[in-house]
C-alpha cells in the first residue's frame, strides 16, 4: 500500500484535518526534543478518540505499517523518533481530564493531558500529582507513562510506575486492554510496570489512572553547607534512604 492508497484507508474514519502528508505539514513531527536525529513520517495522524485510534492501528497491522506514537514531543530519549515509512500517531487531541474523585485520591485522564494540568485540576480539592519532570509545563502524561518519567519528587514519591493505577491499552491490532486496577495492587503478573517506560512499543495508551497526594500544608527550602564532598555525598545518600 503506497502513501495515497494509505490516506484514502484512513479517510475512511478520520476527517481530513486528522491526516497530515505534505512535507511542512511533517517537518514539526521529525524529531522529539532529542533534535540531533531526524526523520520525517510517511504520514502523522492526530486522532480524537479510542475508536479512532484502534481503526488506524488495524489498518496498518493489515498492511504491515510500523507505527509510532507521540505524546508532546519532549522527550530526550528519541522515543518519539518517526519511522521513514511509517505513520506517526499523536495523541494530542486526547486531552481530556475526566473524573478526579478526590475520596480515592485517584484521576482518570486522557494521554494528551499535560501533566502540571492534573495538579492544576486537583489543586481544587487540595490534592496534587507527584511525578514532575522539568517538562511539566508541556509534556503529557501519556508519555510520561511511555518514558516512566521522574522529577525532583521521585527521590520520595516514585517514578511515574509507582504513581499510577490503571492503564486502557490498544495493541497493534486494534485490541483494547485494561490493566492495573483501582486497588493499591492487583493479582498476577505485573504488567502496569512491563507498559511503564516501554515507550509505545507494547501499545498505544489510551487512559490512565494516576494516583493523587494531598498538598502538604507547608513547603520550606533547607539549605546544607559542607566542607567536604564526600560527606556533602554520604548526606545526599542518607537523605534518600531515610
Amino acid at each position: 500500500m503506497n502513501t495515497n492508497q494509505l490516506i484514502e484507508a484512513f479517510r475512511k474514519f478520520l476527517p481530513a484535518e486528522a491526516i497530515l502528508h505534505e512535507a511542512e505539514d511533517l517537518r514539526p513531527y521529525e524529531c522529539d526534543a532529542l533534535s540531533a536525529y531526524r526523520q520525517l513520517p510517511m504520514i502523522v495522524v492526530l486522532p480524537r478518540t479510542e475508536a479512532e485510534i484502534a481503526a488506524i492501528l488495524q489498518t496498518c497491522q493489515a498492511e504491515r505499517i510500523p507505527v509510532v506514537a507521540r505524546g508532546s514531543g519532549t522527550g530526550l530519549s528519541g522515543g518519539a523518533l518517526p519511522h521513514a515509512e511509517g505513520v506517526l500517531l499523536s495523541l494530542a487531541r486526547l486531552n481530556r481530564i475526566l473524573e478526579i474523585d478526590p475520596a480515592a485520591g485517584t484521576a482518570r485522564v486522557q494521554p494528551g493531558v499535560r501533566n502540571l494540568a492534573i495538579s492544576e485540576a486537583a489543586a481544587y480539592y487540595g490534592m496534587y500529582y507527584a511525578p514532575d519532570p522539568s517538562s511539566q509545563i508541556a509534556c503529557s502524561i501519556g508519555g510520561n507513562v511511555a518514558e516512566n518519567s521522574g522529577g525532583v519528587h521521585c527521590l520520595k514519591y516514585g517514578l511515574t510506575v509507582h504513581n499510577i493505577l490503571r492503564l486502557r491499552v490498544l495493541t497493534i491490532e486494534g485490541d483494547l486492554l485494561e490493566i492495573g486496577a483501582d486497588a493499591l495492587d492487583s493479582p498476577g503478573f505485573d504488567l502496569l510496570a512491563l507498559m511503564t517506560g516501554s515507550e509505545g512499543m507494547l501499545g498505544i495508551v489510551t487512559e490512565i489512572t494516576v494516583r493523587l497526594l494531598p498538598k502538604p500544608e507547608t513547603v520550606k527550602l533547607v539549605m546544607a553547607v559542607f566542607d567536604d564532598v564526600r560527606k556533602a555525598g554520604e548526606a545526599v545518600a542518607s537523605v534518600i534512604q531515610a
